[in-house]
């Protein structure tokens, strides 16, 4: 039998123990204790149950709305920006296998042999002589708008130059319109 916070306590009566009282009556070691019951006032709930009110509710969308209205609009200009530095990457990727293909030859693909000479050996002259088996590149990537890259030898703003027209696929532009190049 559990003792309770009613039970009356006798001289005789062991004493509680930090806020326990003894289950057996006997004073000897080893005496097991429990927490006193307590006995709850008849129509008090154990713990309130709260929720929000709509007030409540009303001002955590608000907050969500002008949130969503400041950060959708840089998301939505991600994928631009993303494309661009694809493009660079792209880029930078054909230009050291370009690299590579002048040490191995002496000299760049010429104009009219291209970027096809880092996949496939050019058959025209001036013809390598210690074109890398298997190429320098896998295969030409196109540009993250689906359009070829370009090759310039002699560049204008290099000794070549490797580029993208943008995503209009025009020359020149501003933005995402504009040309992405080996020289920027």
């Amino acid at each position: 039998m559990v003792a309770t916070r009613d039970r009356s306590m006798s001289a005789d009566a062991p004493a509680r123990r930090d806020g326990f009282f003894p289950v057996n009556s006997s004073n000897e070691v080893g005496m097991q204790y429990a927490r006193p019951t307590i006995r709850r006032q008849a129509g008090t709930p154990a713990h309130r149950q709260r929720g929000f009110t709509l007030i409540e509710i009303m001002v955590v969308i608000a907050i969500l709305g002008i949130l969503a209205a400041l950060v959708v609009p840089k998301i939505m200009s991600r994928p631009d920006q993303a494309r661009r530095v694809a493009a660079g990457q792209d880029i930078h990727t054909i230009m050291d296998a370009l690299k590579l293909y002048r040490l191995d030859n002496g000299r760049y693909p010429t104009q009219e042999q291209g970027l096809r000479a880092l996949i496939q050996k050019p058959a025209t002259d001036p013809v390598p002589n210690n074109w890398k088996e298997g190429g320098y590149l896998e295969k030409l990537p196109n540009d993250p708008w689906g359009n070829p890259y370009q090759y310039l030898n002699p560049g204008v703003h290099g000794e070549i130059d490797v580029f993208s027209y943008g995503a209009d696929g025009k020359p020149g532009g501003e933005g995402n319109d504009a040309d992405i190049g080996s020289w920027q």
